[in-house]
């Protein structure tokens, strides 16, 4: 068993600030930080437009990027929290700066600030097209300088350990006391006892297959923390990026970033046609949910399987020099950006939902935080907009880290039992996780996708009872492992995405129910 003050289950931009600042502040407490694959593998590694933040006073203002992020969450979002995250936003980003992140200057040595779907003003700071790239590299050099900070990489957070795990537990207020957690290398299952956990494990892209995060974003933490009893909310709001490279082989997509068609590319279908202006005054620049909607609908008038960017048209020295990440990656697939449309298909991308947290951090279960992609906080509602995520990331770090530096709390004092595996087996039938992930994937991605209907979101549930208990059972009987594990919590998130998207009734931003028609003639 490991004991920490702090224990933190992932290493993105969320789990990182955090740590970052705890042991900065408290130079004697530990913190430990649980990751999964590499150190530095994480959503945040991925993310490539940038942080949206106001930072040209004359031109932008805080009200203008309310007003924004408040438009594309369609109603739902919570005015307060929106308020907050974007007037802390400055102060953030220069913590940033401060542990080494830089960020894209212009020729009068000025931000270099983008524009992207959704926004009114150029607000999006960015270094080329490998922002997220660029925090997490200053953000783990940090976390290495500071000796109370240990990353275990290569290690499974499988399940929190909450009361009903301790013997002769009669608290009535649910607790969580740390984590069992697998190490990979060495197949060992441990106990890290905690007096706080922090939840900053991402997102939930790979349930859908077609995704444009890694193969880890297997929706761990929110898992986790909904089978400790931790509520759930807004799972039905998954936002889909409308341009993804479409691959057909299906596996995760790369990302053709939203300040490309800032920079004026066009959506066109097979037949040339840029059939964006058909849909939105806005054309390409709509915000996300509208054009994935778009998209999806003209898939379906022509059952093809993409629709086209057209860069051609644009400044190419000015668009290699923006985007040499996204240049490169079509030329390695054969598509010379100057002359060839980029042949691209909605993907998974970004949870609005999750576990739900108040304006600290802290979830529904004592000494357990969330923050990042695998919390809900209000500030997205409906639909996320664009590089509003890592800078909610900051914000909500900081929040979480400033009420653990305000409050102090008591060790914990109680006897977590060993993991107990005794009687499992090493099953001889990966084949089967194999299948019913794949199974699930398809599931999702047809019956459960950009726009759903009651009779699939039914049919959904049928089939995913099907999986779950077949899982279950090989989870019971079995020796642990991650893509086991990673399998039953996709499972999981599938269920809720589900049970959620037939609860509401009316559709908001990027949910789309075509029973639900009646309030949204758009489509």
């Amino acid at each position: 068993m490991i004991e920490a003050n702090y224990l933190v289950i992932g290493s993105g931009i969320a789990g990182l600030t955090f740590s970052v600042k705890i042991a900065e502040k408290f130079p004697n407490r530990s913190v430990v930080i649980v990751t999964k694959a590499n150190e530095d593998e994480s959503n945040t590694k991925y993310a490539q437009g940038g942080v949206a933040v106001v930072l040209d006073a004359e031109k932008d203002s805080f009200n203008k990027h309310i007003e924004d992020t408040l438009i594309a969450g369609d109603g739902l979002c919570d005015a307060e929290v929106v308020k907050m995250v974007i007037e802390e936003g400055p102060k953030r980003l220069e913590e940033l700066m401060l542990w080494g992140a830089n960020f894209d200057l212009d020729a009068s040595g000025e931000f270099d600030l983008g524009k992207e779907g959704g926004h009114s003003e150029y607000r999006i700071i960015h270094h080329k097209d490998i922002t997220g790239y660029e925090i997490e590299r200053a953000l783990l050099k940090r976390a290495h300088q500071l000796p109370n900070i240990s990353i275990l990489p290569h290690h499974f957070a499988i399940d929190l350990v909450t009361n009903h795990h301790i013997a002769n537990n009669a608290s009535e207020k649910l607790s969580c006391y740390g984590a069992y957690v697998f190490d990979q290398k060495t197949d060992k299952i441990f106990t890290i006892k905690a007096n706080s956990t922090l939840l900053a494990s991402g997102g939930i892209g790979c349930v859908y297959g077609h995704t444009t995060n890694p193969v880890i974003a297997t929706g761990d933490g929110i898992a986790m923390a909904y089978r400790a009893k931790a509520q759930i909310k807004d799972m039905e709001f998954v936002q889909f990026h409308p341009t993804a490279l479409y691959e057909a082989k299906g596996e995760s997509s790369f990302l053709i970033s939203e300040a490309v068609r800032g920079f004026g590319a066009y959506l066109r279908n097979n037949s040339g046609h840029r059939f964006m202006l058909d849909y939105d005054n806005r054309a390409e620049l709509a915000s996300r949910d509208i054009v994935s909607q778009s998209i999806d609908s003209e898939l379906k008038k022509s059952g093809d399987p993409h629709v086209y960017l057209d860069c051609t048209h644009l400044d190419m020295d000015a668009f290699k020099n923006h985007f040499p990440n996204i240049y490169n990656k079509c030329l390695e697939h054969h598509i010379k950006i100057d002359t060839d449309w980029i042949p691209v298909v909605p993907a998974s991308h970004y949870l609005c939902g999750g576990i739900d947290v108040d304006k600290k951090g802290s979830t529904s279960i004592a000494n357990l935080f969330a923050c990042g992609e695998c919390s809900r906080t209000g500030l997205h509602g409906a639909n996320r907009l664009a590089s509003n995520s890592l800078l909610e990331a900051l914000v909500y770090a900081h929040n979480v880290f400033k009420y653990h530096s305000e409050n102090d709390y008591k060790p914990i004092e109680v006897l977590i039992p060993d993991w107990n595996d005794e009687g499992t087996i090493i099953p001889k039938e990966h084949i089967l996780v194999q299948h019913n992930l794949k199974q699930m994937q398809a599931l999702m991605r047809d019956y459960v996708g950009i726009v759903r209907s009651n009779k699939r979101l039914k049919r959904a549930i049928k089939h995913l009872d099907l999986i779950h208990n077949e899982v279950e059972e090989l989870y019971k009987e079995s020796k642990i492992s991650t893509s086991l594990c990673e399998l039953r919590n996709m499972i999981n998130v599938s269920h809720l995405i589900v049970k959620q998207s037939l609860k509401r009734t009316e559709n908001k931003g990027g949910y789309y129910n075509i029973d639900n028609v009646k309030n949204n003639e758009a489509f």
